[in-house]
This record gives structure tokens, C-alpha cells and sequence, in this order.
């Protein structure tokens, strides 16, 4: 695993615990601009994360179709666990945004109006 995903995923819990409406309001003003910048972080990190998971099992890849060649292997089934351990990336995402490291601009309306 990455050190930035170890980074992450080491001040969240993996556990959905509840929040505060109105500590996710006071960011932006508005509750759901503040899930909206949420929910597109989470796609993110959900990205970064499949990438960096697909490279790593893909130097496991077997690039024929032999039922023989096919056998289980140790460490492509520890890579696989720890990235199942990770906090979803809702959760990340939610704790970025809390801690201010998100970065999000809001559009003035009256430019086009």
C-alpha cells in the first residue's frame, strides 16, 4: 500500500460513525453543496485506489488461459486484504473534508446572471 494511503486511512476509522448535519453545513453553508463536494472527492480517492490496486495484481496477471497455471498465490491474497481493511472512501473523504483538506471553489451565480 501506498504511504498516502496509509497517510489516509490512518486517522479514519473503518467504522461509519455518525456526524454532525450541522458541522458538515457550516463549511460551505449549504448541507448538500457539502455533500456534493464529498461524494466527488470520494470518486477520487475510489479511482486512485482501483488504479493503484490494479497495478499492483496485475504483476500477478496470468496472460494465458491454462486451468493449470491458474493457483493461488499468497501475496496477490494479502494485498487484496489490506486494501478490503481500508476505511471506504466515503469515510476518507468526509474526514478530508472536516479537516479542511479539501479544496473546493464556489461559482458566483451573479457572473451569469
Amino acid at each position: 500500500m501506498s504511504k498516502l494511503r496509509r497517510q489516509l486511512s490512518a486517522n479514519t476509522s473503518s467504522v461509519v460513525e455518525p456526524k454532525k448535519l450541522n458541522d458538515l453545513k457550516d463549511m460551505t453553508g449549504n448541507l448538500y453543496e457539502s455533500i456534493a463536494i464529498i461524494a466527488k472527492r470520494a470518486n477520487q480517492i475510489n479511482i486512485s485506489i482501483k488504479e493503484e490496486l490494479h497495478s499492483k495484481l496485475e504483476e500477478f496477471a496470468s496472460h494465458t488461459d491454462s486451468l493449470e497455471e491458474i493457483h493461488e498465490n499468497k501475496e496477490q491474497i494479502e494485498i487484496s486484504r489490506a486494501y478490503e481493511r481500508m476505511p471506504n472512501p466515503a469515510l476518507l473523504a468526509t474526514t478530508e473534508f472536516l479537516e479542511g483538506k479539501v479544496y473546493f471553489r464556489q461559482n458566483d451565480e451573479d457572473l451569469f446572471s
